[in-house]
Formats: C-alpha cells, sequence, structure tokens
C-alpha cells in the first residue's frame, strides 16, 4: 500500500463509530474509544537465516517515515511516547487500558497527533522474535496514560 492509502484508512477508522464490547478481525482490533490496524507487513522470519530480517526492517521503517512524515504535515509536530515503562507498569499488574496495552505489548514507542478529540498514532510492532515486522496505525479517544 502507499502513503496515500495508508492515510485513507486512518482516515476512515476516525470516522467509523466503536464498538461497545472488543472486537479483533483480520488484523485490526476495536472496542469502546478505538481501532487499531496493521496497514503494511513484511514476511514472517520463522524460516528465514537472518538474510531478510535487514531488508524487512528498511522497508517497514521506509514506510513509516513516510506514514509519520504524512502525518506530520497535515496534523503537525508529533509527539513521541515511549510504550516500555506502560509495558513494565502491566507487566507488575496495572491494568492498562486498551489500546495503550496492545500498542505496549509489541512496539517501544509511537508516535501520536492530536486530531480533534482523537488521537492518531503510527508504530512499528513486532509480536515475537520470528514475527513479521507490522506498521500499525490507530485512532482513539482514549488518552496515553
Amino acid at each position: 500500500m502507499t502513503t496515500a492509502e495508508h492515510l485513507d484508512t486512518i482516515d476512515r477508522l476516525r470516522a467509523r463509530e466503536f464498538p461497545a464490547e472488543p472486537v479483533w478481525s483480520n488484523g485490526q482490533s476495536s472496542g469502546p474509544g478505538y481501532h487499531v490496524i496493521q496497514v503494511a507487513r513484511t514476511a514472517d522470519f520463522w524460516e528465514d537465516d537472518g538474510s531478510g530480517r535487514i531488508e524487512a526492517i528498511d522497508q517497514i521503517n521506509a514506510e513509516y517515515g513516510a506514514l509519520t512524515q504524512a502525518l506530520t504535515d497535515r496534523w503537525g509536530e508529533a509527539q513521541v511516547f515511549a510504550l516500555v515503562s506502560l509495558r513494565d507498569r502491566g507487566f507488575a499488574g496495572e491494568e492498562i487500558p486498551a489500546p495503550w496495552d496492545e500498542l505496549s505489548s509489541t512496539s517501544d514507542h509511537v508516535h501520536l497527533w492530536r486530531a480533534g478529540d482523537h488521537w492518531l498514532v503510527a508504530c512499528v510492532a513486532q509480536g515475537r522474535r520470528g514475527d513479521p515486522y507490522l506498521l500499525v496505525a490507530a485512532v482513539t479517544v482514549i488518552d496515553p496514560p
């Protein structure tokens, strides 16, 4: 997908109502006050000898850079919000609200923009070491904890 298509996806998420209950479908999770979607992904690395990982991270980082620049052009300078402390707080038993719990489980930081009453979020995520890299976008009315 192109950066313009990523922006269109985020615009559609901003316009979509939030569901009353959490739902997960085809790389997207939504719930009261949030939508999270995978807008791009690399191949996985379970059978890779390591040679594809560098190219994949370069590719996803280039898409991430283009998306963050496009969102900055539209909404102003981003805030960079570290998620490591949220992850630590969650491991310690604190209840971290969605979507921040989901985002902190797969990424160390996000870029945030304020768009009216919504937060726009972009990050690169990866679950386990062999999982693909994901370019993730989120729209939420839930403030970062």
